[in-house]
């Protein structure tokens, strides 16, 4: 076409008033952080994985500050050491057989016959079926029944009748509390002295004197001795005995004014009392599944169970994973935060000054972990303390891997021409680092300190699964330390090891889907790209 040869007809004036521009878009535009978003909620693993880590951290925030009544039970607390390994349970699962406190065992007839006594007292019901009625095995009459692990514990820790040493207060309070709820708390003191009439011998053997339990004639292997008719024989103290058995009882400090047991006609002791400067001690016998009740309020119900050193499993795991998790989250952002500065100065500049620090970098990385770990524990835990050792160790070499990521997107963008046009027009190198460069590896280096969470929480639990590392104390653990103390039990009490494995399993798996979703919305490459 000749464009010097066109005619005058196919040229008009423009009209003054008529608006001329590109055409407007018909939606809005979309920001570099919503596309992110939108194509990592396409990833629907990588959501579910983000709702999990949501709940789980969760968990580990809400449950210490709404349980502390059952956290409150420490190492250091006598009563409630007792008050071990009770399986889990839940009131939705109650009498099912099922995560609602019991446990099937077989006993034989002396155990079961105990165990009957226990209830004969207390009236609360212990065994909660026999699944297999008495039978001979071995030539010893045996029984398979289901128990509640809260009334009564196979442990040999265990009583469902503790002594208390208490003062006079206190002792008034229970009596107070037994007549407003109408429940038997305490229980009468047992004469250990008791003998036969017939024979002059003593009731209960002078080996199991101080079993709380026993409040029966007991035979030389501590288990019920029964009289013909298959009744117990009680072996209480009374006001009548006190005087030539020797019990410590005296009217001046001892008044009890409250529930008595069936058949008491108000002789029997509730109490004995010794008397040190003018200052009573009582000691009594008492339920210890209605001490709790009395003690906090409401029924003992623990939904994970308690450990062996009678500590509720579910705040003690919540304090664990509120641990871990604050410390893998500063260990990771304070590794992220050396290891982009040192990556970026390598990668930025290059030459010599790379070479050198990447020589630094390869001496740091070839020492053993487990070996600093280990030296860091010996020599630097017993100035700066455990916790502070730890996460000096993790960050010795922990930023190296954020270094060597930051390194390689600095020699990724910094030759492209939007850097080149900025360094032509005077930009220094600090704009050049932080407004051009650093932005566009934001999404590779965010993803990088995500998945270094699980990692760091995983190192730390191997390090107190270990006992390189020891983290237990009645206010301090971690998920590491729950595993190593129920790794002993997991045969007989699965239970304790069982729900801080199911945490740190999700956990991990959810980080490591989560960070994959991450590093996919950051990926520049897929921006603007459509299923």
């Amino acid at each position: 076409m000749d464009y010097t040869n066109i005619s005058k007809e196919k040229f008009r004036f423009a009209d003054p008033n008529r608006r001329t521009g590109d055409k407007k878009f018909d939606t809005k535009p979309m920001s570099y952080a919503k596309d992110v978003f939108r194509r990592f909620c396409k990833n629907k693993s990588s959501v579910v994985a983000a709702i999990i880590i949501v709940i789980l951290v969760l968990f580990a925030i809400l449950v210490p500050l709404f349980c502390e009544t059952n956290y409150s039970l420490s190492l250091t607390d006598t009563t409630y050491l007792k008050y071990v390994k009770l399986l889990p349970k839940c009131s939705l699962f109650e009498g099912t057989g099922f995560w609602d406190g019991t446990k099937s065992t077989t006993i034989n007839e002396n155990e079961y016959n105990a165990i009957k006594a226990i209830e004969y007292e207390t009236g609360q019901t212990i065994i909660t079926e026999v699944i297999k009625d008495r039978y001979m095995e071995n030539g010893k009459a045996m029984y398979e029944v289901r128990i509640d692990s809260y009334e009564y514990s196979t442990a040999s820790t265990a009583n469902s009748i503790v002594f208390l040493d208490i003062t006079k207060d206190e002792f008034e309070k229970m009596q107070a509390w037994q007549n407003e709820n109408d429940t038997q708390l305490i229980f009468p003191a047992v004469n250990k002295n008791l003998k036969d009439e017939t024979t002059g011998k003593t009731l209960i053997n002078e080996r199991f004197n101080e079993d709380p339990d026993i409040w029966y004639a007991t035979t030389e292997k501590g288990f019920p001795k029964l009289t013909n008719s298959g009744e117990y024989t009680p072996s209480y103290a009374s006001t009548e005995q006190a005087a030539f058995q020797g019990l410590r009882y005296t009217e001046e400090y001892y008044t009890y004014n409250s529930k008595r047991i069936d058949g008491d006609d108000g002789t029997l002791i509730y109490a004995l009392v010794s008397v040190t400067n003018g200052v009573a001690s009582y000691r009594v016998r008492v339920s210890l599944s209605t001490y709790f009740e009395y003690h906090f309020g409401h029924e003992a119900s623990f939904l994970f169970g308690t450990n062996e050193k009678g500590q509720d499993i579910l705040t003690r795991l919540a304090a664990g994973a509120r641990f871990s998790l604050v410390l893998a989250v500063c260990i990771s952002a304070v590794n992220l935060f050396i290891g982009a500065i040192y990556g970026a100065i390598e990668g930025f500049y290059g030459g010599t000054i790379d070479l050198v620090m990447e020589r630094i970098s390869d001496v740091l990385g070839g020492m053993p972990s487990m070996v600093v770990m280990s030296l860091f524990q010996l020599h630097l835990a017993s100035k700066v303390g455990v916790v502070w050792s730890m996460a000096f160790a993790f960050i010795l070499t922990g930023w190296l891997g954020m270094a060597a990521r930051t390194r390689m997107q600095f020699y990724r963008f910094k030759h492209q021409e939007y850097v080149l046009s900025s360094r032509t027009l005077g930009a220094s190198d600090s704009r050049l680092i932080f407004k051009h460069i650093f932005p566009n590896a934001m999404g590779t280096l965010i993803t990088g300190s995500v998945l270094m969470i699980p990692g760091v929480i995983f190192s730390e639990s191997s390090l107190t699964y270990l006992g390189i590392v020891n983290l237990e104390s009645s206010t301090e653990t971690s998920v590491g330390t729950l595993l190593s103390n129920g790794n002993g039990l997991l045969a007989t009490y699965p239970h304790i090891i069982l729900f801080p494995a199911i945490f740190i399993s999700l956990l991990e798996i959810s980080f490591n889907l989560f960070g994959n979703g991450l590093r996919d919305a950051f990926n520049p490459s897929l921006k603007g790209i459509e299923d």
